[in-house]
């Protein structure tokens, strides 16, 4: 299945997306998608419904796909081909940041750049969304525990990530850093997470074109190792890196990201993404 939230912020309804590409409405089933909607029962129990069944709604704002997040997990340099072209060497271990969860915005959500931004850049990424409880849970076992998957694109801003001391969070973690969907897609539709080709344009240009093939630490050993160092609880979400071509590691001089700019990104069978840059304005963030 293909489950989305739609609507006016704090007026969002549960959708889901059938094969023909019409979004069927699950409010008469569900108030809305939360975590305990992401487990193996309330899923198998969606799954039984005829889509044919529901109301056909037209589309509203497209918000995050799920509600109740309680953790926006990143994983950094899990590609070893962006390691190389940020001049680091490949981890030995994943890399474990948090994303502040009030980044978190729905796919076509307008990316706003924090005041004095300078050096704001694009990273589509493959999330993964916790549907069971996992507390050092064996890789063997992960993939049980994740609900589906996602587009993610982890926007940073480098200088803040980078030149401003500490670690990574704070060039991480600003307001629509985080857009996430168009939809949900459960992970009996996603058979191998090792197999997604993934692609980010900007106004039109190709820059990222990668395959979760090349990940350093695939989905599953993501899943069992944090499951050591924290407890994924349902609706936790875990955004695993990004391939290269980022804007930092652009050459000759790196390309930042700059207001009027127009992101898209995708993930295959996930569906894509479009956001707009603009400069500081609350007003954006929060309408």
């Amino acid at each position: 299945m293909k489950l989305l939230r739609h609507g006016p912020r704090g007026q969002e309804k549960p959708a889901l997306l059938d094969a023909q590409g019409q979004l069927r409405d699950l409010s008469p089933l569900i108030p809305d998608i939360t975590p305990a909607t992401l487990s193996p029962a309330a899923l198998a129990a969606l799954a039984s419904v005829d889509p044919a069944t529901l109301p056909v709604v037209q589309p509203g704002e497209l918000a995050v796909p799920w509600t109740g997040m309680g953790k926006f997990v990143a994983i950094g340099l899990n590609y070893a081909d962006h390691a190389a072209e940020a001049g680091l060497p490949v981890p030995k271990e994943p890399i474990v940041f948090l994303k502040a969860n009030s980044c978190a915005v729905g796919c076509n959500h307008p990316v706003v750049l924090p005041q004095g931004s300078v050096k704001a850049d694009w990273e589509v990424e493959l999330g993964v969304v916790i549907g069971t409880r996992a507390r050092y849970v064996s890789e063997a076992q992960a993939l049980a525990h994740v609900a589906g998957y996602c587009v993610v694109n982890d926007v940073s801003e480098r200088e803040y990530q980078i030149e401003r001391g500490g670690q990574w969070d704070k060039g991480k973690g600003c307001d629509t850093f985080g857009p996430i969907g168009p939809w949900l897609v459960t992970a009996d539709e996603v058979p191998d997470p090792q197999a997604l080709d993934l692609w980010l344009d900007v106004n039109g240009r190709r820059w990222q074109n990668g395959s979760t093939r090349t990940m350093v630490f695939g989905v599953a050993h993501l899943v069992s190792y944090l499951s050591r160092f924290m407890t994924l609880e349902p609706g936790d979400l875990i955004t695993t890196g990004t391939p290269p071509g980022v804007g930092m590691g652009a050459k000759p001089v790196p390309v930042y990201l700059k207001p009027g700019d127009v992101m898209r990104l995708g993930i295959a069978g996930l569906g894509e993404q479009r956001q707009q840059v603009f400069a500081w304005d609350p007003a954006l963030i929060d309408g």
